[in-house]
């Protein structure tokens, strides 16, 4: 039953670290369609600061299972760690709760399958976070794919170069039992692109090609004396003066990540990115094929001094060029012309992630109310995550990877409407 425009939406937070904090709980305290009913996470004094800081009325769960048993909002939204995304959604899902669960879907496409599984069974809908869907110039490339203004698809090439990436090596996200990997946790976004782009095709197998060049023990970028080691953190690290990497903050004023509150869980971001207990790469590049003869790569560099996604997309009748840093506009160079056309896209409004967050918001919140699909489902979930569990197995296994070791992406379950 359709929700009535004149209804709130009354939605509960799983997991308030960094995104449920400042993405969502900030988007959702400017709202006035949608209510934050429930809060859930392990670490009650960090709900109890969220729900302060917001002035929300919320009821706080330590035991996500307790909030599903004891609540029953209309919708739930996963921004919990990577490798609990699975149990988080099943226990929503299970409890008829739709859901918008963060990207990736989870961290594995075996995991994935459970919480699609799991959907059908109940008849519940599953959303996932992939904000790139939402920004303006990505959009209309979608739209002139379709229009046919390059002509067939062929190659799609990516390079993210990401500045802030390097903070993933002082996070929970350095770790592959935690994230999945860089190439789950990063790259299923652009993944998804990919295969958002290319709707007619599936990807069918990967080769990866990473490692750590930059952020590691022997290229700390100063002189380090004898007797006195860097790190372990960027805030009491002798050095953090003089690196040019040192994230200092003042964890006594941060909501979420002050003193008090970290003790209740010993987490604490802002490892030293040289000498962090990392497994995931600085750098690495991903060939993607397709089985409808369409090729993609995709390149990730976390140490640069700049951020930006550059796109090449090549049909047989021309080529598009798009770089996010000069996100209102998109070139397109025909085949046989020499003269190149520029398609303007209008600015994003306000909103993090060039203004795409409260768009994907605003269609999880919409498919609720109207009980109307998302603009990336569980399907689009999985497929994005196999590629990433692809490219991990196969830059650490050094082979080509089939997706097909990993899911059926033809199984009929995932052309099946949910609910």
């Amino acid at each position: 039953m359709k929700k009535s425009n004149n209804t709130k939406i009354r939605l509960a937070i799983v997991g308030v670290g960094t995104r449920g904090f400042h993405s969502f709980g900030g988007m959702m305290s400017r709202r006035t369609d949608a209510e934050i009913v429930a809060l859930g996470d392990p670490n009650a004094p960090r709900m109890k600061a969220v729900a302060a800081h917001y002035g929300l009325k919320a009821r706080c769960y330590r035991a996500v299972a307790e909030l599903f048993l004891r609540e029953k909002p209309d919708g739930a939204i996963i921004s919990s760690p990577d490798h609990t995304h699975e149990g988080n959604a099943l226990l929503a899902i299970n409890s008829g709760v739709p859901v918008l669960i963060e990207k990736p879907m989870a961290t594995t496409a075996a995991a994935c399958m459970h919480i699609i599984e799991a959907a059908r069974t109940r008849k519940v809908a599953v959303a996932v976070g992939f904000n790139l869907r939402h920004v303006p110039v990505l959009k209309k490339a979608k739209e002139l794919i379709v229009r046919g203004e390059i002509g067939r698809l062929m190659l799609i090439q990516n390079q993210e170069f990401y500045k802030g990436g390097r903070s993933y090596m002082a996070r929970w996200h350095r770790k592959y039992e935690f994230s999945g990997g860089l190439w789950v946790h990063k790259g299923s976004h652009d993944f998804d692109v990919f295969n958002w782009w290319n709707s007619t095709g599936t990807p069918v197998r990967a080769a990866c090609f990473a490692g750590v060049n930059a952020l590691r023990p022997d290229r700390i970028p100063f002189p380090v004396k004898k007797g006195r080691p860097v790190g372990p953190r960027c805030e009491i690290c002798r050095y953090r003066k003089i690196c040019p990497d040192a994230l200092l903050w003042n964890r006594a004023e941060d909501p979420i990540f002050n003193p008090a509150i970290t003790k209740a869980d010993g987490y604490i971001p802002g490892l030293c990115m040289y000498t962090s207990d990392k497994d995931t790469h600085d750098n690495g590049i991903t060939i993607l094929e397709y089985d409808n003869n369409v090729r993609a790569s995709h390149a990730e560099c976390f140490v640069c001094n700049f951020s930006d996604r550059r796109y090449t997309i090549v049909g047989d009748r021309g080529t598009m060029e798009i770089s996010l840093e000069h996100p209102t506009e998109i070139r397109i160079r025909p085949r046989w012309s020499g003269e190149d056309r520029i398609v303007r896209v209008p600015h994003a409004e306000e909103g993090g992630h060039g203004g795409s967050d409260p768009e994907l918001l605003d269609a999880f919140i919409a498919s609720i109310r109207n009980r109307t699909a998302h603009s990336a489902t569980a399907r689009d979930g999985v497929r994005a995550v196999a590629v990433g569990e692809a490219a991990e197995l196969s830059w650490r296994n050094h082979r080509m990877v089939d997706i097909s070791e990993l899911v059926d992406l033809h199984q009929p379950i995932l052309n099946e409407k949910i609910p």
